[in-house]
């Protein structure tokens, strides 16, 4: 199958081009740099040029496009300067693959977050919840590309995601790690519930899904239970045989943030096996894998 994968130089996109190739699909990676700078072909692409856009997608002819590209500084984006630039990357810019995978009818896939939802209660949020009320710019510019993506095309996969870790990036992870060198404790907020997801493993069952027509909106994450964002912590320190305490906050006690979190960023996650998918590896599996890279 030829693929085209927006954000290709970035965390997912980088192990998602890694994981085509190596299932010998015929995997182009597309970013605004149109570096190649990991082995494999890329082209030049901004997302928020439709011309451009609706030039390489007919000239490439994808069969699938696997949409990673996006704004993910959740932080930043609360900064007005940065409003318009936002939703023109997660909104007109996803707007413009659409039209541009219709034109061709390639199947269209869009990775997405828990942060669409209100991040209220304690239930695990299932894919056809409707409780969408953002509570930060980041998390409305992705809703409002997924009512783009339902909206204007047949055949598309909605990925809501969370808590990502992976290699070719910055992560809680490795910021943790980072942290650590100089300081003997951390403060770590424990009413953020959620799981984490390595990209790696995350990637395998992207490339799953879209070798095959199931479509709709899923949720993924690894496995391993729910746990606190200072759960998380600790067990980063336990496994890197470092001995940084981890200090127990509640998000008030943490202080001011630009974006609100979510305190429920729970997923539920049986969807997947109801359609036939392998779920992730356990994220205590994936966090050993990740830290021995």
């Amino acid at each position: 199958m030829r693929v085209l994968v927006t954000g290709a130089s970035g965390q997912l996109g980088h192990d998602v081009m890694n994981e085509l190739i190596r299932r010998g699909h015929d995997a182009i990676g597309a970013d605004r740099s149109g570096e190649d700078k990991n082995g494999f072909k890329c082209v030049k692409l901004d997302i928020t040029d439709k011309d451009r856009v609706v030039h390489v997608i007919s000239e490439e002819k994808p069969e699938a496009i696997i949409h990673c590209a996006a704004w993910t500084n959740v932080d930043a984006a609360e900064d007005p300067e940065n409003y318009d630039e936002v939703m023109n990357i997660n909104v007109a810019g996803t707007e413009n693959l659409v039209l541009a995978a219709k034109q061709i009818d390639a199947k269209m896939m869009y990775i997405s977050t828990d942060y669409v939802f209100d991040g209220r209660g304690e239930k695990p949020w299932k894919p056809e919840d409707e409780n969408f009320a953002p509570q930060n710019v980041y998390g409305k510019s992705k809703l409002m590309g997924e009512e783009i993506v339902e909206d204007m095309i047949r055949r598309f996969f909605i990925v809501r995601i969370a808590w990502v870790f992976g290699a070719n990036g910055k992560n809680f992870v490795q910021t943790m790690l980072n942290l650590a060198k100089t300081h003997a404790e951390l403060r770590v907020v424990d009413d953020q519930i959620g799981t984490p997801t390595y990209t790696v493993d995350l990637a395998r069952l992207l490339v799953d899904m879209i070798e095959t027509d199931k479509y709709g909106v899923y949720h993924v994450t690894n496995e391993g239970g729910y746990i606190s964002w200072a759960d998380f912590a600790e067990e980063i320190f336990r496994c890197a045989g470092v001995k940084t305490k981890v200090v127990r906050v509640t998000s008030d006690e943490y202080g001011e943030v630009k974006a609100k979190r979510p305190l429920n960023s729970r997923l539920d996650k049986i969807k997947l096996s109801r359609m036939g998918f392998s779920v992730l590896p356990t994220w205590q599996d994936a966090l050993r894998r990740y830290l021995n890279e």
